[in-house]
């Protein structure tokens, strides 16, 4: 018998915002496969938590930067897929695995801006070019961007340039994917506290200065995100698509 319940899969959700969106979607009756670099213990605990909150959830290995791990990846996912949920295809892909390379443009070396772009765009396409045939029709892909992409702070050009450049594969991915009735849209998150941030929020007076140039006044916390995701997709999301939901809490407006 064909499985029914929906399944996610959520890049980069052994912590922080992944993590957040892994949840709050289990908590929307969607099961949840996770994917982790290397904390797997981590990834262990996330998977506890959703088992916890009703739902079947899997965790897997996978290095969002190592293009030629994807076939290998497609395949033990599928596995996956069979065992846990004797089905071979998933409903969502949230493409939200991401580093951090603050450098300002002039300091900004090769390899920062490597590691940025074979995660942030390059991982992005190949892995969603690679898990295509194991998406459902009428499924939903769910790309993750950054209020950084419309305002500036120095110190991101090359992060934010990837991410630019992702607001655009996310329209043409949706214009492509559209014949499948697979909506494709991104989430562009203002700044969230997490480990992701924890560097550039340590300095002193720059919570307290973001914090007065967001219009609902306070830094984003991870919990600000997972629904946004969870919307996105839920039927209610149905006729949305090729659309960037910025959740900054109104940052630099």
């Amino acid at each position: 018998m064909e499985h029914t319940t929906p399944i996610a899969l959520v890049t980069g959700a052994s912590r922080g915002l992944g993590k957040n969106e892994a949840t709050t979607l289990a908590k929307n009756g969607i099961d949840v496969i996770i994917t982790y670099k290397s904390k797997k213990e981590e990834a262990d605990n996330v998977v506890r938590e959703i088992g916890a909150l009703g739902r079947k959830a899997a965790a897997l290995q996978l290095d969002t930067a190592e293009a030629k791990t994807f076939e290998d990846f497609r395949s033990r996912l599928t596995e996956v897929l069979q065992q846990v949920w004797k089905t071979h295809r998933f409903n969502f892909l949230i493409n939200n695995a991401g580093i951090d390379r603050a450098a300002s443009f002039e300091q900004t070396t090769e390899e920062q801006l490597d590691a940025l772009y074979n995660i942030h765009f390059k991982g992005v396409f190949l892995l969603t070019q690679a898990l295509l045939p194991v998406i459902k029709d009428g499924g939903r892909i769910v790309n993750t961007s950054t209020g950084l992409a419309r305002f500036t702070t120095p110190g991101y050009a090359a992060y934010a340039s990837m991410k630019g450049a992702i607001e655009t594969l996310t329209k043409y991915m949706a214009k492509e994917l559209g014949k499948r009735q697979i909506n494709v849209n991104m989430v562009a998150p203002g700044i969230i506290e997490t480990d992701f941030t924890k560097d550039a929020l340590s300095h002193p007076g720059t919570a307290e200065f973001i914090s007065s140039q967001t219009a609902l006044g306070r830094i984003g916390r991870p919990d600000d995100i997972g629904g946004v995701v969870a919307f996105l997709c839920s039927d209610q999301a149905r006729w949305v698509t090729a659309q960037r939901i910025e959740a900054s809490g109104g940052m630099f407006l």
